[in-house]
């Protein structure tokens, strides 16, 4: 398995599954790793497709330093896989937290990014929650009953061998990411870059309680030229995981429309 050394040494680790022509980066969001990918991952066509699924930094099989957990590092480490990896050009594809830094590398690297999906993305203004769910959220590391409760009030059609899945991988997830990345994606703060996206750019909005999708339109697509917005019925917060078909056809429509 590939590992990088990112900015500060920091060693991330990435997955590549496929050898095709289009690239497809897959960054995954808070209190997870790339392992979240994995039912929808299975459930992609991958003909003609090379998928590189990198563990951010504090999750999977990446170093778990005591800092650096800030968007501006995150998007530092992606862009390391990106080049270890040999991506010229790419589509990146976000969930959640990963669907800020997919916006950031979208923005600042329009030479090389050709499309841009974001899954239940946190605005690049970040969302406070209130002081009792953010106590909740950002004292949740190796807690499992913290981390069940998250997840069902995140999810809505999450199946239960799913659901213990990500608890294992939620479960393994460092401390410092588990803090660091809370006060990141809350915090977001970077809303002016977006007016720099020329990628064609698709928001996947659900029944998500936290990010409905008028939410969604309001505070992501409409500030990005161009965007525009898919709503699917029914999944909460993980759609990858909780409709995996179906946000898998998604994807491969839209880059079915990229065009080559």
């Amino acid at each position: 398995m590939p590992t990088v050394a990112s900015s500060d040494q920091t060693p991330i680790h990435y997955r590549v599954i496929g050898n095709g022509p289009r690239n497809v980066l897959l960054v995954h969001g808070w209190m997870m790793s790339g392992a979240v990918f994995d039912e929808f991952v299975d459930k992609l066509d991958t003909t003609g497709l090379r998928l590189v699924i990198p563990d951010l930094r504090g999750s999977g099989e990446s170093g778990a330093p005591a800092g650096g957990y800030t968007l501006e590092q995150l998007v530092r480490d992606v862009l390391a896989v990106a080049d270890h990896a040999g991506l010229k050009r790419f589509t990146v594809v976000g969930h959640s937290m990963g669907g800020q830094i997919a916006q950031w590398v979208a923005a600042q690297e329009g030479e090389r990014v050709e499309g841009l999906v974001v899954l239940n993305t946190v605005p690049a203004s970040g969302l406070p929650l209130p002081p009792d769910a953010a106590g909740l959220f950002r004292t949740s590391a190796g807690d499992r009953q913290k981390q069940k409760t998250i997840l069902g009030l995140a999810c809505l059609q999450l199946p239960e061998a799913s659901l213990e899945r990500l608890l294992k991988v939620g479960g393994a997830v460092a401390e410092a990411s588990i803090k660091g990345c809370f006060d990141a994606w809350t915090g977001g703060g970077f809303e002016a870059k977006l007016a720099s996206i020329t990628a064609p750019t698709l928001v996947v909005a659900t029944d998500d309680p936290f990010l409905p999708p008028a939410f969604l339109r309001e505070r992501v697509v409409n500030l990005i030229k161009g965007a525009r917005l898919a709503y699917l019925p029914g999944p909460g917060h993980y759609p990858q995981v909780e409709r995996p078909a179906e946000t898998a056809a998604l994807l491969t429509s839209f880059l079915a429309g990229l065009g080559r």
